[in-house]
């Protein structure tokens, strides 16, 4: 049995998240009792009965033939929980405002989490040829404009050895790429994503380094049939510049606690 900190892993808490986290990764596929049971090497009947006792209180959801499962929607009200309890995030939002308004662009926030980045906050693009953003959804560190630049923070020593996921063409694959690259966001301050996360998206990257070493970034999305030389310029000048407000206000948000 794993220990963390000293104290012995509850097996039976750790199976439930496990659990919670394989049916929030399908998405809209649904999970079939034998399935869940094989990826979490459970026995067939100890799976059946910690769905139901999920069921019960809303944390996984079932179809009318009680065949199919996915997650309930106790997750979504503590996911929601968590963002409304994070002082940086409510620090964070009306900058999120500011840039969207300067810049028409889809504007996010994001938290490294191991080797993904979680999506925070968001704002839409005010343009009709949008990006596609969801807050709450994970993408790995490697292939995108928020994980580029805080992963440009920490040590390359840190990176996993490879090879990475690609999720388009353009995605580093192999370590001795992506360090590359993040040496050259160290020298100009901020990560850019041609095309490495989404096909037709390009986005820019800024550390929050409120924070040492940073765990969260803000990023701009752009379709890149929109992106001029101008354009890009513009968005560099308007997120350092926000990027600064937002380092400038956030130690001063309020004692809150140091979460880990």
């Amino acid at each position: 049995m794993s220990e963390t900190g000293g104290v012995r892993e509850v097996k039976s808490a750790a199976r439930t998240v496990e659990l919670l986290e394989v049916l929030a990764a399908r998405g809209d596929r649904p999970a079939r009792l034998q399935e869940l049971a094989d990826e979490l090497e459970v026995p067939r009947s100890s799976m059946y009965a910690l769905l139901q006792t999920l069921i019960s209180r809303g944390w996984v959801r079932t179809d009318v033939t009680g065949s199919l499962y996915g997650i309930g929607i106790h997750a979504l009200l503590t996911g929601t929980s968590y963002l409304d309890s994070d002082p940086r995030v409510r620090v964070v939002r009306p900058y999120l405002d500011e840039a969207s308004q300067a810049l028409g662009e889809t504007i996010h926030m994001g938290r490294l989490d191991g080797r993904d980045v979680a999506y925070l906050a968001t704002r839409e693009s005010h343009e009709y040829l949008r990006t596609i953003s969801r807050v709450g959804r994970r993408l790995p560190a490697h292939v995108g404009a928020l994980g580029k630049a805080l992963l440009a923070e920490h040590p390359d020593e840190e990176l996993p050895e490879g090879p990475y996921e690609a999720l388009t063409p353009n995605s580093h694959t192999t370590r001795d790429t992506l360090t590359a690259d993040l040496s050259e966001i160290r020298s100009r301050g901020h990560s850019v994503d041609r095309e490495e996360g989404v096909l037709g998206i390009i986005g820019f990257g800024f550390a929050l380094r409120y924070d040492s070493p940073a765990q969260d970034a803000i990023s701009c999305s752009v379709p890149v049939a929109r992106l001029t030389p101008a354009h890009e310029e513009q968005i560099i000048a308007v997120m350092r510049e926000i990027r600064a407000k937002i380092e400038a206000t956030v130690p001063g948000a309020g004692g809150a606690p140091h979460w880990r």
